[in-house]
This record gives C-alpha cells, structure tokens and sequence, in this order.
C-alpha cells in the first residue's frame, strides 16, 4: 500500500505540473477560442479535482506500476500514451457525438494532448521513482 501511495503522490504532483501548464500557459488562448461560448466564466473545482484523483488511479494502477516492476521506461511511455488516448478518447469523442457544435478540432487536440501528457506523466513519474 506505501508503494502505491508514494507513487501516486509522485505522479499527482508530475500530472499537475503537466497538465497545469498546458491549461494556464499553453492552451488557454487555443480552448477560449474554440469553445469559449459554452466555458464556465471560472473552472468548476471540485469536477476537477475528482477527475485528477481518478485519472492517476489509473495511470499508477495500469501504466506506472507495472513499468516500475518490468523496469522499463518504454512501458511507461507506450502504456501511457494508450491510456491517455483511450481515457480522452471517452470525453471527447462522446462530445462530438452528442454536442451540436462541438468542434472537431478540439476533439483532435485533446485526443493527442491526453495521450502525450499521460505518457510524459508516466515516464517522468518513472524516473523519479527509479532515483
């Protein structure tokens, strides 16, 4: 259970630094553009933080530990990459199914950036805890 816990701690912290700076520093202007008509004037906290605490339930549980017991950073990166397109894949691909207007590059941008950040998350988190 430490084990787990220590990871988690790690890659909670590597997933915020990630994902923090991409949404304040790099995508902001890119999101406001393209859905700025239906964002909430300030981001919803408590949404966003279950979903933080879920998704690196699941990058530990299914990416980080298991590269951590093959030792192997290659595992983190491809198994992360898979996650991450697989768990953004369930939002955005359902918003464009079911949202009128949703734009499709939107779907697009976050498809690959859910993919990088989880691998980049993963592998980072990897490293560390190999140290």
């Amino acid at each position: 259970m430490w084990e787990f816990m220590k990871t988690y701690l790690v890659a909670f912290g590597v997933f915020a630094a990630v994902e923090g700076t991409w949404l304040t520093l790099i995508a902001k202007d890119f999101y406001q553009k393209q859905i700025g008509y239906i964002m909430s004037s300030s981001p919803k906290i408590v949404p966003t933080v279950f979903f933080a605490l879920i998704f690196i339930v699941g990058l530990v549980f299914f990416v980080i530990s298991p590269a951590l017991a093959k030792d192997s950073w290659k595992y983190a990166v491809l198994v992360g990459l898979l996650f991450g397109l697989v768990s953004y894949s369930t939002y955005d691909l359902t918003n464009l199914a079911t949202l009128e207007g949703w734009p499709s590059i939107v779907s697009i941008v976050d498809l690959i950036w859910g993919a990088t950040m989880s691998a980049l998350v993963s592998t980072i988190s990897f490293f560390i805890l190999k140290r």
